[in-house]
C-alpha cells in the first residue's frame, strides 16, 4: 500500500467521523423543527439548512458549523425587529423573515486563506442583514447611495447612518466568533471588516442600479449571493495582499 493512502486513513476516518456526528446532529435538529413547526426556515430552507449543516460539520467541524449558525441567529432575530411596522410599510422580508434555500446557500490557496474568505462571506451576509434591518426599523434619513438624494426607508440602495453603524455591528459579531473559533488571527479581523463593509456598499450600489423593471434578473436572492461573494473574494485577497499568516 502507497504511502499516501496510508496517510489518507486517518484523514478518511475522521471525516467519517465527523460526518456521522453531523448527520446525527442536523437530522436531530431538523426533526426538531418540524416538530414545533419552527418558522425561521422554509419547509425547502430546513432541508437545504441539513444539507448544508451536514457539509459543514463534515469539513470543519463543529466551529465552521456554529459559526453559520450564529449568523442564521442573529440574521433572524434582527429580521424581527419592528416587524409589523416594516410590514405595514411594505419593506419587511417576505415570508415572515424565514429563510429560504436561496438564503441558506448565499451564505456558503492555503487553508486559512479560505477560512478568511469563509468568515469575511458570513460577515458580509450579517452585515448586510443588520444593515437593511435596522436601518428600515430605525432609519431617521435615508439616501440613495448613488446620488444621495434622500428616498424612503426600504428603497433598493438606500442607505441610512443608523443601519451603516448596525452593518459594522454584525460584521463585528461574525468576525470576533471567527477569531474565538481560531478560523482567522486577530490581525484578520480587519480584514473580515473591511471586506464586509465594502461588499455590502457594494450590494447597495447594485440594488440601487440594477434592481428595477430592465433588470428583471437582478433579483433580491442573486444580489445577495453577489453580496457575498464580493465579501469572501474581497477577504482572500486582502489575505493574500498582505501576506497574513494562520491563525498561532
Amino acid at each position: 500500500m502507497s504511502r499516501w493512502v496510508v496517510a489518507l486513513i486517518p484523514e478518511l476516518g475522521a471525516f467519517s467521523a465527523n460526518f456521522l456526528t453531523g448527520l446525527g446532529l442536523n437530522s436531530a435538529l431538523a426533526l426538531v423543527g418540524l416538530a414545533v413547526k419552527q418558522r425561521w426556515l422554509t419547509s425547502s430552507g430546513l432541508l437545504h439548512a441539513w444539507i448544508l449543516g451536514i457539509a459543514l460539520w463534515s469539513t470543519l467541524g463543529w466551529r465552521g458549523w456554529a459559526l453559520c449558525v450564529l449568523y442564521l441567529i442573529c440574521g433572524s432575530l434582527v429580521t424581527k425587529v419592528k416587524q409589523s411596522e416594516k410590514e405595514a410599510l411594505g419593506i419587511a422580508e417576505k415570508r415572515g423573515g424565514a429563510r429560504g434555500p436561496e438564503n441558506v446557500w448565499g451564505s456558503a490557496a492555503a487553508l486559512h486563506v479560505l477560512l478568511t474568505g469563509y468568515v469575511a462571506s458570513l460577515a458580509t451576509k450579517l452585515s448586510d442583514t443588520f444593515a437593511s434591518e435596522i436601518g428600515k426599523a430605525y432609519g431617521k434619513r435615508t439616501f440613495l447611495i448613488t446620488n444621495l438624494k434622500p428616498v424612503p426607508p426600504g428603497t433598493e440602495g438606500a442607505i441610512s447612518l443608523e443601519g451603516t453603524l448596525a452593518g459594522v455591528v454584525g460584521s463585528v459579531i461574525i468576525a470576533l466568533a471567527g477569531v474565538g473559533m481560531r478560523f482567522v488571527a486577530w490581525k484578520a479581523v480587519p480584514v473580515v471588516l473591511v471586506a464586509a463593509f465594502l461588499a455590502t456598499n457594494v450590494e447597495s450600489l447594485l440594488g440601487a442600479s440594477l434592481q428595477n423593471d430592465r433588470h428583471p434578473w437582478a433579483t433580491n436572492e442573486f444580489i445577495n449571493f453577489l453580496n457575498t461573494l464580493i465579501g469572501s473574494l474581497l477577504g482572500i485577497g486582502m489575505v493574500l495582499a498582505l501576506r497574513l499568516s494562520a491563525p498561532a
